[in-house]
């Protein structure tokens, strides 16, 4: 499914570049690329997988460390290259 394969290029972003686990986050702003941002943001954080920190100039997300496992499963289900790259 071509959602759940943008779902997992984000999350992989967010796990790679500065690893943005809990209360490190990054704008959402910097995510403007993927087409259906809002719509992924939320189906992820219904989850639980993605934290939204609110603040009062901008928004950010970060990865809820305590679903890393699952995270981490997902990533390498939809984006097989991937595969021990994350961690």
């Amino acid at each position: 499914m071509a959602l759940d394969l943008e779902k997992a290029r984000l999350i992989s972003a967010l796990a790679r570049g500065k690893a943005n686990w809990g209360a490190a986050y990054d704008r959402m702003e910097h995510f403007k690329r993927f087409q259906n941002l809002k719509d992924i943001i939320k189906d992820l954080s219904k989850k639980g997988w993605v934290i939204i920190h609110k603040k009062p100039n901008f928004e950010a997300i970060s990865l809820n460390p305590k679903y890393k496992k699952e995270i981490i499963e997902f990533i390498e289900e939809q984006i097989p290259e991937l595969k021990g790259v994350v961690k």
